[in-house]
């Protein structure tokens, strides 16, 4: 194990604040960029911070990002993520220098692991960085930061803490990420996570369901399972079965209603994970497998280990033992070396896998990957014009397979922030149990006291689609399907929000059981004391 530490010196128009100013405590925030391992991440962040003593930032605080403490934690698997992470640098170091008494910036996640100290160099206003594998030092940092009035970078090359047994603020006290490996063995071309995340290390069975039911005794009723790969689960401890034997073990957790997982390899999806699916009440009908290419000759190039026949034979197999399972999938345009031919060998078996949503990407390079020094990169304009027909097609799809829902009867968890537009057209919105999104009407006689909660049950049918979602307006129709089944994660959400909660608040494999202050769910170890300005 290495760790790079650089202290550089602070720039004199940006200062921070000395100690002992006042004494409230200080605000952060934490902006995420990327996937849901970086969501997760970020929830650790979050629980570390309030662990030291910090407090989130008010909304009308947060929305202007006038805090004490903003962390960014970065993505670095498109061409444009460190545009992104420079131009929100770039927009705080202004109101850095305007802030009375300061403001600390620190960057963390899989950009601060790959460009490091390059970082400060380029935005001297940056306090902290930190990368992949050390989450755990962020508060230190902040706080050695804030004393030697330099910046500090701290990058290790190998994994210091194992993610889940850091303190965790949950943002959803209904629903909750649970990480059940880090890292990848894969040698894709054209991916950087594994230089940046490092070798699958996985958890064992006994402390992610340890984790399961602590999120389930405060509240949760459903949990995604998070890994690079996760049917590769279990080569730490050589069972190439484990994955599947996960779900069964999960899915049986008194009190969970809802489990799901993403996201799993082409390549290493076995026919018990599909038996597992089928036959656990509470692992969702839903499975996001990315494609990536239809062309054998890319999928090879890429390394992907898999061919088209095999992805579409797993995809009929799934959809013969779960016939209303929603599948979703990653795709790749303009990959090195493409040609019309292999471009047109994706349309193909996107057109045959109905897949019901797609994230849809222009292949850009990625330093440090084997992709970004092959020949023959595609010209802008090319690509351009491919993702334009590839996302063209998956619309039509998606909005033929919505239309199939319409006058099906479906069981919507409600969700908290899903629907942008609930407001103006007085919905609610939430998930269905494939993942579709659903924004649905309530009684026009109904109380307020018993409309749903975010983390309750509602039971409706479908009245229109569109290709990103469902509309459920039968509340509306006399005599019309509307049943709200009120939860314990309905409860939890309801405690929270006027301020109490009645949940213990213990860590996976660390936490004291002690009472958590109104707020997000918080996992982990107790509060160790608060920092000084």
């Amino acid at each position: 194990m290495s760790t790079t530490l650089t202290t550089a010196a602070a720039p004199q128009d940006s200062p921070s604040a000395p100690a002992g100013v006042d004494a409230r405590p200080r605000t952060y925030l934490v902006k995420t960029l990327g996937c849901q391992m970086n969501v997760h991440d970020s929830e650790h962040m979050a629980g570390m911070l309030e662990q030291a003593g910090y407090v989130p930032a008010p909304p009308a605080q947060a929305a202007a990002e006038d805090v004490d403490v903003m962390v960014i934690n970065t993505c670095a698997v498109r061409e444009n993520a460190a545009d992104k992470l420079y131009g929100n640098l770039g927009r705080l170091a202004g109101t850095k220098r305007t802030r009375p008494g300061g403001m600390q910036i620190a960057v963390g996640g899989c950009l601060a692991q790959k460009d490091r100290a390059g970082i400060v160099e380029r935005a001297p206003w940056v306090d902290v960085v930190f990368g992949t594998h050390n989450l755990d030092v962020l508060p230190a940092l902040l706080e050695r930061a804030r004393h030697n009035e330099a910046a500090q970078v701290e990058i290790a090359e190998s994994l210091q803490v194992f993610p889940s047994t850091l303190p965790t603020r949950r943002e959803s006290v209904y629903a909750g990420w649970v990480s059940i490996s880090v890292g990848c063995n894969n040698t894709c071309t054209f991916c950087i996570v594994p230089h940046l995340r490092g070798k699958e290390r996985d958890r064992r069975p006994g402390e992610i369901l340890a984790e399961v039911e602590a999120l389930v005794a405060a509240g949760a009723i459903e949990v995604t399972l998070l890994g690079q790969n996760v049917n590769s689960y279990g080569v730490g401890f050589g069972d190439r079965h484990a994955f599947g034997k996960l779900l069964r073990a999960v899915g049986t957790v008194p009190g969970l209603e809802r489990v799901r997982f993403t996201s799993p390899h082409p390549a290493a999806f076995t026919d018990d994970v599909i038996e597992a699916m089928a036959q656990t009440p509470t692992v969702m009908p839903q499975l996001h497998m990315p494609l990536q290419s239809g062309s054998d000759r890319v999928l090879r190039a890429m390394r992907r280990s898999y061919r088209s026949d095999r992805f579409l034979g797993i995809l009929e197999r799934v959809r013969a033992a779960i016939p209303h399972a929603a599948i979703t999938t990653d795709v790749i345009v303009g990959f090195p070396g493409e040609t019309e031919e292999d471009f047109a060998e994706t349309l193909r078996v996107v057109e045959a896998s109905r897949f019901s949503s797609a994230f849809t990407f222009q292949y850009s390079p990625r330093p440090g990957t084997p992709a970004a020094d092959l020949p023959d990169q595609l010209p802008k304009a090319v690509v351009q014009e491919r993702y334009e027909r590839l996302v063209a097609l998956q619309e039509r799809i998606s909005a033929e397979e919505n239309a199939a829902q319409v006058g099906r009867t479906l069981d919507v968890l409600v969700a908290e922030g899903e629907g942008r537009k609930d407001g103006a057209t007085a919905r609610i919105s939430g998930r269905a149990e494939d993942n579709r999104l659903v924004h649905l009407a309530l009684p026009a006689d109904l109380a307020p006291q018993d409309a749903p909660r975010p983390g309750d049950l509602v039971t409706v049918q479908v009245t229109r689609s569109a290709p990103h979602h469902l509309v459920a307006d039968s509340a509306l129709a006399p005599g019309g399907t509307f049943r709200v089944r009120r939860t314990r994660a309905g409860d939890a959400w309801q405690a929270r929000a006027e301020g109490g909660d009645e949940h213990d608040h213990g860590g996976s494999a660390c936490g004291t059981g002690a009472p958590a202050p109104a707020g997000p769910v918080v996992l982990g170890l107790p509060t160790l004391g608060r920092p000084t300005r």
